[in-house]
């Protein structure tokens, strides 16, 4: 099964970030559960495009306004769920941030 792991933090979490994800990435890799993923830049970097009525409606910066914003990503594939939590609870994110996780739809 495969899942998409949103990482999210407060702008505090952009310090983290520098730090890498202290060996989580190569114990993952080694474990072949790793798809793809990567950090994001800045929500202040963001577009945001919308269509409504036939007009695409841009907005600079994330649509969301919320205190956290998503600054990662990681595509995992392993057996359930269970597996990704515990995948996802390794993360150094989840120490100082917020990691969701999302099954995609089968192709």
């Amino acid at each position: 099964m495969k899942y998409m792991l949103l990482i999210a933090g407060d702008e505090s979490a952009a310090e983290h970030a520098e730090d890498g994800c202290g060996g989580w990435s190569e114990e993952m890799t080694a474990r072949g559960v790793i798809r793809g993923g990567g950090g994001l830049r800045p929500p202040a970097e963001a577009t945001t495009v919308r269509v409504r009525d036939d007009q695409v409606l841009l907005t600079d910066g994330p649509f969301a306004e919320s205190k956290e914003q998503i600054g990662g990503f990681c595509l995992i594939e392993c057996a359930d769920l269970d597996e990704a939590i515990e995948i996802a609870a390794k993360h150094p994110a989840a120490g100082y941030g917020t990691i969701e996780i999302r099954p995609l739809w089968p192709q």
